[in-house]
């Protein structure tokens, strides 16, 4: 028999689960991670492999620990608060450093977006022939149509399931093949090579992997899903939910970093074990290696490969165009948010749509977006060493973060990260002239 209820409103209630789903836990860092693996980190991943073979795959493992820690520290700037990266910066910053980093945020982004609408361009030709720029243009207008005006919750699930794309280079890693042990050894037994060239690419896999605009999407990210989930505040305000979101953020970020890096250690063997090792060298382009892997590997390979490209350039458009929007609409104090219907966030969703078509343009144009996309990677790399210096300070600090300013343990690893970041940035100047 059941129990009587004075409350009229039982039957409307429904009992929430004590644990959440590993579908609801997953979510801000899951879609960070997966994006950082876009057309132009392959195009990265491909020259490092291409170029040196195995003699890369180690930046990847180590850098997943300090991968984790940074953006582990910007979910947790943006739950906390309620606020991104740039909205912070706003309001306890000298503005200068705020525009000059939005600026840098904004271009490199751009050029990131045009590399990313090309290499998807030519993925489709090479698999389907026809005109590369009308699918380039194709790829903009549905990316920008869909973050504008897809739902946030319904658009966040269409990131979730594109992260699965991913598992092409999972495949692709077993259809080649792959010598184990020599991997292995690799991996264990770095073998660091002291010239320009080597240390340079070795700046641009951290300037891919640990890149400025993943800091801004996540926390802005954090945001959003207070804002779309009823109920929810800003932890300094809700002081009693931080012990259960600080284990979702940290299983997100976790899980979200493990998939991005593991990714791009099977794109660096799966070039070096097939490009590599036939002599093929030069790699520019995502879409070249995917070629490339043709005749050497095999069409399904290839085919694998070239599906990659596609899938994780929808995922990566919305995520670049979405960090710079947030990051200059906080600054300018616009009303933001992916979750905000168009009408409401006029200037922030022009700025999505005006970043992607730029990319579409530069595409037009005689700019080679593929190596400016190289030294942009370059210089997110050199870049990022201040604004982590700056994160790690704005999370430090009590009046922004109230009683959860970050802990010894994750204050170590974010400026070890910092201080990583800074001697690599270092060790490519001084090796330049060599």
């Amino acid at each position: 028999m059941k129990r009587a209820t004075n409350n009229p409103n039982a039957a409307d209630e429904v009992k929430q689960p004590v644990k959440p789903k590993l579908a609801e836990i997953l979510g801000p860092g899951l879609i960070t991670g997966a994006s950082d693996d876009d057309p132009s980190g392959i195009a990265t991943y491909s020259q490092a492999g291409a170029q040196y073979g195995y003699a890369t795959g180690w930046v990847l493992l180590f850098s997943y620990p300090l991968m984790c820690a940074i953006q582990l520290i910007s979910a947790e700037i943006g739950r906390v608060t309620g606020h991104g990266i740039a909205g912070n910066l706003r309001r306890y910053y000298p503005k200068f450093f705020l525009y000059a980093l939005i600026f840098l945020l904004f271009v490199a982004n751009t050029i990131n977006i045009g590399a990313d609408l090309g290499a998807m361009g030519a993925a489709v030709n090479l698999l389907v022939g026809g005109p590369s720029l009308l699918y380039i243009a194709g790829f903009a207008v549905l990316s920008a149509v869909l973050e504008v005006f897809v739902r946030y919750s319904r658009y966040v699930s269409i990131l979730k399931w594109l992260s699965l794309s991913l598992l092409a280079y999972v495949a692709t890693v077993f259809a080649v093949d792959m010598p184990w042990r020599e991997v292995m050894g690799s991996l264990l037994w770095p073998h660091i090579i002291w010239d320009a060239k080597y240390i340079t690419v070795i700046v641009a896999i951290f300037g891919t992997t640990i890149s400025p605009y993943l800091f801004f999407w996540q926390a802005a990210s954090e945001v959003e899903r207070e804002q779309e989930l009823p109920g929810r505040n800003a932890l300094k305000k809700t002081p009693q939910k931080a012990p259960a979101e600080m284990r979702r953020i940290k299983i997100d970020t976790y899980a979200g970093m493990f998939v991005s890096n593991l990714i791009a250690l099977f794109i660096v063997l799966t070039t070096a074990a097939t490009l590599h090792a036939h002599g093929i060298t030069d790699i520019q382009t995502s879409s070249q290696a995917a070629e490339a892997l043709r005749p050497i590997a095999g069409p399904f390979a290839y085919f694998l490969f070239s599906l990659g490209i596609i899938g994780t350039g929808i995922l990566s458009l919305p995520v670049l165009a979405g960090s710079s929007a947030y990051a200059l609409g906080e600054a300018m104090g616009w009303p933001s948010g992916l979750a905000k219907k168009p009408g409401k966030a006029k200037a922030f969703y022009a700025t999505i749509i005006i970043a992607t078509f730029i990319g579409v343009a530069l595409n037009m144009t005689p700019i080679d977006p593929i190596k400016a996309l190289f030294w942009s990677a370059v210089l997110n790399g050199v870049v990022a060493v201040p604004v982590m210096a700056m994160l790690m300070f704005m999370a430090s600090n009590k009046k922004i973060m109230g009683k959860f300013a970050i802990k010894p343990a994750l204050k170590f690893m974010g400026w070890l990260s910092t201080a990583v970041m800074a001697a690599v940035a270092i060790a490519m100047f001084v090796t330049w002239g060599d």
